[in-house]
């Protein structure tokens, strides 16, 4: 082709006739003749579909630099995707999507090529379709062109295109929750997408650095994470920070200059517990700005060195992570740039103190002082803050107040914001402002904990949703006690073959165990001694309780119970004579959830019998927004009028969600000391919730949780009271289930089910 520019068939536009030819003569810059004509040829094909000027605009002006960057092949898929985007109502967005493909983070045409796949999936996945042809276009496809060059800045494209497809799954039946997912405002969107950036979770890191704080530093206290930064980049992340509530760290770190993501945290961990260690906070009110990041700065600095001088392995890392600052732009004889260069010269002083490798004579001086003050000990905050005012009185320049500070090259990798170093006492201009409000009434104590977090199984995917659904502790409202000793002596009959069986298994070598904070039982001598101590004025010791312990049973069981709301439907069996005072043949007017009490009370007062340890705890579900687990008796409970009240008050709602109740079970029991511990379901139906339309789904991450509690040493067993039941309980417990088709048996079948197990 010549240099002349070609011919252009097709309708002609104004806002292109202003650009081409200078776009023509840029990618013959870049770009050999072949080249050329082919995006050129595409160029024209845009023209002529129909969609306006701008699809072939904006090839004409960024697409020569694309085929620069990722060669010609990427030109068959992208031809490709246009024209199957061209046949469907979401045509008009070929336009946007040239705009936006040079602003993706693109490194090979198997990326942009993964990439159009993707528009194209969720283009076919959110339409309004009618006998599988698209007849609207999608709302979420603008949401996604728009999004795509933050999401791919921070995951790569085949991670990208798993979050997709699971966006897809969950919501792709709903446009606005789907467009939600997109621009990731929602949790379950930001737990998904996390899991895809590379890097190491701070949550997959979070046991080792407690374990190592406990080991090293003998500090119990949680680690946090730090929210996700909203710009691109890691280095936009907020720094670690020391709160009263624990440490916070990033939720995501990867490798840096050759040191790993989990030395990382644990540099992040070490230098917030030497702070808590050895950090003191001092007045910020008559300090200038430029004052107190001095005094981070030598402080910071200290910490490290006390560091090292403890674990001198960390000095390695310390040296690779921490920053070379570039030149001082005030040391060049021509410079005209008006910026600041105090980090940069705190950065400098930094390194300086780690590494005793010091430029200028003050520099110097102040590693000299530095390590003398260390010499003597672990030295002091209030220290650090002298030297740091000596350095800040010598080193002052003017161009320090300059607006515009470099910042390129300052921040030290592992290092924290400091904020518990500083006290305000005097309240500024701010506090002024505000005027004379009135207080603000007392918060009213919550009635429930914080909810739980759990993930959920996704078979399809083969792959977990994190931080999926909300599990809420909530002790169980109390009814009457009468009740369940009403419905004891209706089962009087079961109650007494019972209590042969327990006879000859119960234990003979129960053990007093005395001066116990709680117990089941006063210790007397202990209570007299105490009220003693309290007449004669002193401190009484509260350790007034006395309990029981078997030598020869060491168990402890949770009893897991299906509360929803099918419990409430009443029983068809015919009740067997002698059960329940019914006539041989007669149907029950019980309903499944007047047996479950009969049945959990039974078993209760035989484990209490035997001296086993147990906890009952009821469930049930809402959505994945609210699965409840309603405590009515705890482990350290004696089986007396308080959870027999609990258990009385128990009803059925909503829905069975088992697989979280399963897993926050599993964390209840795991939490026991005992040479065996049984996790017992009670259960009337199938797992499964309102916003879950896959009968399947649930079946499958219950059974996923049930292998999670294999792994944690957790023996489960299943008692279900479906007739239906060996379609699906055999896939979640495998063997470990019994099936009772005669639900009016339950009072007598469970304990039996208990006393063969821990026989």
């Amino acid at each position: 082709m010549g240099m002349l520019a070609p011919q252009r068939p097709g309708p002609r536009f104004a806002e292109v006739d202003a650009i081409f030819d200078a776009c023509v003569a840029q990618a013959r810059e870049r770009l050999d003749a072949d080249t050329v004509d082919a995006w050129l040829d595409l160029a024209f094909w845009l023209g002529r579909l129909g969609r306006g000027a701008e699809p072939q605009r904006q090839w004409l002006l960024h697409g020569a630099a694309l085929l620069a960057r990722l060669g010609p092949g990427l030109l068959a898929p992208l031809r490709e995707a246009l024209a199957a985007l061209q046949k469907t109502p979401d045509g008009r967005a070929i336009g946007a999507l040239l705009a936006v493909l040079p602003a993706l983070r693109l490194f090979t045409v198997a990326d942009a090529t993964g990439w159009l796949a993707q528009v194209l999936a969720l283009q076919r996945g959110s339409s309004v379709a009618i006998h599988h042809r698209a007849i609207d276009p999608s709302a979420a496809l603008p949401v996604f062109l728009a999004e795509s060059p933050g999401l791919l800045a921070r995951v790569p494209v085949a991670g990208l295109g798993r979050w997709l497809d699971a966006g897809l799954r969950l919501h792709g039946h709903h446009p606005d929750r789907l467009a939600e997912f997109l621009r990731r405002e929602s949790p379950d969107s930001r737990a998904l997408f996390n899991r895809e950036r590379p890097g190491l979770a701070l949550a997959d890191a979070e046991r080792r650095l407690m374990l190592t704080l406990r080991a090293l530093w003998a500090l119990d206290e949680p680690i946090l994470p730090l929210p996700e930064p909203t710009t691109d980049g890691e280095a936009a992340a907020a720094l670690p920070c020391l709160e009263a509530d624990g440490l916070h760290l990033p939720e995501r770190l990867a490798a840096r200059a050759g040191v790993g993501a989990l030395q990382r945290y644990r540099l992040m961990a070490a230098h917030l517990a030497g702070h808590r260690r050895w950090s003191h906070s001092l007045v910020a009110d008559n300090w200038s700005p430029m004052q107190r990041l001095a005094v981070e700065t030598v402080e910071d600095a200290r910490i490290d060195a006390l560091l090292l001088r403890r674990f001198p392995g960390l000095g390695a890392a310390m040296r690779a992570l921490h920053p070379t600052p570039p030149a001082d732009p005030d040391d060049a004889a021509d410079s005209q740039r008006r910026v600041s260069t105090l980090r940069l010269r705190l950065t400098r002083l930094s390194r300086a103190l780690l590494t005793s490798e010091s430029g200028d004579d003050l520099e110097r001086e102040c590693v000299a002082r530095f390590t003398e003050s260390l010499s003597r000990g672990e030295s002091s905050t209030r220290e650090m803050a002298t030297l740091a005012l000596a350095w800040v009185a010598r080193s002052r320049r003017p161009s320090d107040q300059f607006a515009e500070v470099i910042f390129e090259g300052t921040q030290v990798d592992w290092r924290d914001d400091n904020r518990h170093l500083w006290r305000f006492i005097e309240a500024g201009d701010e506090e002024d402002t505000l005027g004379d409000q009135p207080p603000r009434p007392a918060e009213a104590e919550p009635d429930e904990l914080p909810p739980r977090l759990y993930p959920e199984w996704d078979a399809a995917a083969l792959a977990y949703r994190p931080d999926w659904v909300k599990v809420y502790d909530r002790l169980q409202p109390a009814g009457r006690a009468a009740d369940i000793d009403a419905l004891l002596a209706r089962h009087h009959d079961t109650e007494r073959d019972l209590k042969r069986l327990l006879d000859a298994l119960k234990p003979q070598d129960r053990v007093r165990l005395h001066h116990q904070e709680e117990g089941s039982e006063l210790d007397l001598d202990r209570a007299i001694a105490a009220l003693g101590d309290l007449r004669a004025g002193l401190l009484p010791d509260t350790r007034v309780q006395m309990s029981h312990r078997t030598d020869g049973r060491d168990i402890a069981v949770l009893l897991l119970m299906d509360l929803s709301a099918s419990v409430n439907d009443r029983v068809k069996d015919p009740v067997p004579a002698g059960e329940g005072g019914g006539e041989p043949g007669a149907e029950s007017g019980e309903t499944v959830l007047s047996l479950s009490r009969a049945a959990v009370a039974l078993l209760a007062g035989a484990i209490a019998t035997l001296g086993d340890q147990l906890a009952i705890v009821g469930f049930h579900s809402d959505t994945r927004q609210r699965v409840d687990l309603l405590h009515v008796k705890g482990f350290s409970e004696a089986w007396d009028e308080a959870p027999k009240a609990r258990l009385a008050g128990v009803q059925g709602a909503f829905s069975t969600r088992m697989g979280a109740a399963l897993r926050h079970a599993g964390e209840l029991l795991s939490g026991r000391r005992a040479d065996r511990r049984l996790l017992l379901v009670l259960t009337d139906g199938r797992p499964s919730d309102v916003d879950v339309a896959d009968p399947e789904h649930l079946v499958a991450d219950a059974a996923q949780a049930v292998h999670e509690l294999d792994a944690q040493g957790l023996y489960t067993h299943c008692i279900s009271l479906d007739a239906q039941a060996d379609a699906y309980v055999g896939r979640i417990f495998g063997a470990r289930c019994s099936v009772i088709d005669r639900v009016a048996q339950l009072p007598r079948r469970l304990p039996e089910i208990f006393l063969g197990l821990t026989r």
